[in-house]
Parts: C-alpha cells; sequence; structure tokens
C-alpha cells in the first residue's frame, strides 16, 4: 500500500491535476491518503508528482496513523469503543492490522477516508524538488515512514 502526502498547495495548478487530487481525497497541504498499488492509481500518482509525494507504508506507521489521526466524521477520534460495537474487530490495532491487509476498507469502518497531519518537524526538505534531487517531491519508497513519524 502506498501513503500519498500532498506537499504543494492549490495556486497555479493545472486544472487536470487539480481533479486528480480531487480524486485521491487530497484537497490540502498535509493531507494523507492510503492507498492500493494498482495500475490506475499509479498513474494518478504519476501524473500529480509535482504536488505530492509516496511510498510504501509500514504496518507498524499505519497502525500509529489510524490510532493516533483516524477520524470518525464529525472529527472524533476514533476509539477501542467504537470499532468493538461498529465493527468486527476488538480494538482499533487489530481494525489497522485489517486495513493494512485489505480485509476492510476505511469506508466499511466508518472512518474519514483521509489523515489530516501536521506539518513534518524541521520542515520539508524542499517543496520543488523531486526526492532523488534532495526535495520533497515524488517517489520516496520506504522513507515515507520517516516524514509520516515526522507529521503524526
Amino acid at each position: 500500500m502506498y501513503a500519498v502526502i500532498r506537499i504543494r498547495g492549490r495556486t497555479g495548478i493545472k486544472q487536470n491535476i487539480a481533479a486528480t487530487l480531487d480524486m485521491l481525497n487530497l484537497t490540502r497541504i498535509s493531507h494523507t491518503v492510503v492507498i492500493p498499488e494498482t495500475p490506475s492509481y499509479k498513474g494518478m500518482l504519476q501524473k500529480a508528482k509535482d504536488y505530492i509525494t509516496w511510498g510504501e507504508i509500514s504496518e507498524e506507521t499505519y497502525k500509529t496513523l489510524v490510532s493516533q489521526r483516524g477520524r470518525l466524521p464529525g472529527n472524533k477520534r476514533v476509539t477501542d469503543e467504537y470499532v468493538k460495537e461498529n465493527t468486527d474487530y476488538n480494538s482499533v490495532e487489530e481494525l489497522a492490522v485489517a486495513l493494512y491487509n485489505n480485509e476492510t476498507t476505511l469506508k466499511e469502518a466508518g472512518l474519514k477516508p483521509l489523515f489530516r497531519l501536521n506539518p513534518p518537524r524541521k520542515g520539508y526538505e524542499s517543496t520543488r524538488k523531486p526526492f532523488t534531487e534532495g526535495g520533497s517531491l515524488g517517489y520516496r519508497a520506504d522513507d515515507i515512514n520517516v516524514l509520516l513519524s515526522k507529521m503524526i
């Protein structure tokens, strides 16, 4: 699974790239979504590569993301009590593992499809250069977990 983070804002963006980011539910800076690795999503990531960064998320990082930044409608936190009452799982960690293994979805669990994060501690490297040239944009493989830990 890929974790996708929006790095750049809305001004001066081409309409087709803005539509792609809207389809990914990335409407604001520091919003994150977790998507499966499918060819259609990979094409969307390549189209919006100048505004986002992405990479393979680890299971531990995903557990932390869901437990600390997962939200219910009404901007309420996800609790073990909510998970027990409304899903087949007993805790938030069990739900996060099931989400990571594609056994269920955020929508089926009643969670919002995106995670709102803080800007990273110590800031972004550069919001205009790709990750391979010392910036923050584009594909970053497993290094996405380091960035997410700075933002959670």
